[in-house]
């Protein structure tokens, strides 16, 4: 059940989400994130790529504001083509670029080191690594997956299991903690 809108008009919550206002979109969020992930789910059909896209669609929403158009409809018709876009042009990416075997062989993943002979800098001797060994379980083992094995974000989701949002959210939260870290 929706609450009762701490807003006066559309008017006055698009004013506030103009201004960034994380409140305001926190509330948009928490309004309309289950209607719009039932349309997601409806076109994409997997409830772990629709919440992927329910991220997605947000982030959009967030960047693109300046681009709704009241004249031409109400915030919510507007968000629902948001979502409804991202679906579908995720339904045509993943036609036109079809999925590839992860190879997760740690040998694998240093390939193009092998071939270009490249040679990366030991993260030991910068004491990088002592500085990722103090994040949480599941945010270091991201950055070790993702930073210094060479996945990607999506391979790292599969290779976890989890769903490439959370992959996502954990990486920019690690960052975040290692930005404070190293200011220690």
């Amino acid at each position: 059940m929706k609450r009762q809108s701490p807003f006066a008009s559309e008017s006055a919550l698009l004013e506030k989400l103009g201004q960034r206002d994380q409140q305001a979109f926190q509330w948009l969020y928490d309004q309309y994130s289950s209607a719009l992930y039932g349309i997601l789910l409806r076109i994409v059909r997997e409830e772990e790529q629709a919440q992927d896209l329910l991220q997605d669609v947000f982030v959009k929403i967030w960047k693109n504001l300046d681009g709704y158009d009241s004249s031409k409809g109400r915030l919510f018709t507007w968000m629902l083509n948001v979502a409804r876009n991202t679906a579908i042009d995720s339904l045509r990416s993943r036609k036109t670029h079809p999925f590839s075997e992860i190879r997760t062989d740690e040998e694998n993943v240093r390939i193009v080191d092998q071939q270009y002979n490249t040679e990366q800098p030991n993260p030991d001797h910068i004491g990088l690594k002592d500085v990722v060994n103090k994040l949480r379980p599941e945010r270091k083992q991201l950055i070790d997956l993702i930073y210094f094995g060479g996945y990607t974000h999506e391979e790292a989701a599969d290779q976890l299991k989890l769903p490439l949002g959370t992959v996502k959210t954990r990486v920019r939260a690690a960052l975040q903690e290692l930005k404070e870290l190293f200011r220690i």
